[in-house]
């Protein structure tokens, strides 16, 4: 289910859901506050998988897929509500990546 959608798809299908309600997209200040929360949420199921603090057996279960995904539907929820592009904010990111930062990693075709 959804594996091949494209950006585009994804936040149109984001617009769909939310402009079936009456109140719309929330404001900015209240989007970042739900996307740090997200955020806060997923850094806790990865320190319960990969790190020292272990979940309680009375904490309800979640998943670092879950919480992923949570915090790409406030993200796109964001973009959407600012009329991001983000396969535009995608390529302009990668571009940064290909030409200011294209020497800064060894590559693995670079042998030592």
């Amino acid at each position: 289910m959804g594996q091949d959608k494209t950006m585009k798809q994804l936040q149109q299908e984001v617009d769909q859901y939310i402009s079936q309600f009456k109140e719309g997209y929330f404001t900015p200040l209240e989007m970042i506050a739900r996307l740090t929360e997200e955020l806060g949420e997923l850094a806790r199921e990865v320190n319960h998988v990969y790190g020292p603090k272990k979940k309680k057996s009375t904490e309800a279960e979640a998943s670092i897929t879950e919480e992923m995904g949570d915090l790409l539907f406030v993200l796109i929820t964001m973009a959407n509500s600012l009329d991001i592009d983000l396969a535009t904010a995608h390529d302009g990111v990668m571009e940064k990546f290909n030409t200011r930062d294209k020497n800064r990693w060894t590559r693995k075709d670079e042998s030592n």
